[in-house]
């Protein structure tokens, strides 16, 4: 079977992260690649789940807040500086 070359254009820090982690594994950058292919081939499509970021509930709650004093800003307090709201933020802790 015939070679064919593949020209990727990644960010340059995760192609360094990616390639100390597949030498940790005995792996060359190409087979690693050539695993992830063969795998996806072989699940006719991606070999791992791939979805939406969906937050907690704890982060749509502060979502949600956000949103409420970006609509409702009158209704909150306002600060002149963030040293004046962390003063008050740690005046009460």
């Amino acid at each position: 079977m015939a070679n064919a070359n593949i020209n990727v254009r990644v960010d340059a820090e995760l192609k360094r992260s990616a390639e100390i982690l597949f030498e940790d594994l005995g792996l060359t950058m190409s087979s690693a690649i050539t695993i992830f292919l063969k795998s996806a081939v072989k699940h006719e499509g991606i070999p791992f789940e791939i979805r939406r970021y969906a937050p907690n509930a704890e982060t749509r709650a502060a979502l949600a807040e956000y949103k409420e004093m970006k609509k409702n800003p009158g209704n909150y307090k306002r600060y002149k500086s963030f040293d004046d709201m962390a003063d008050e933020v740690f005046a009460d802790a």
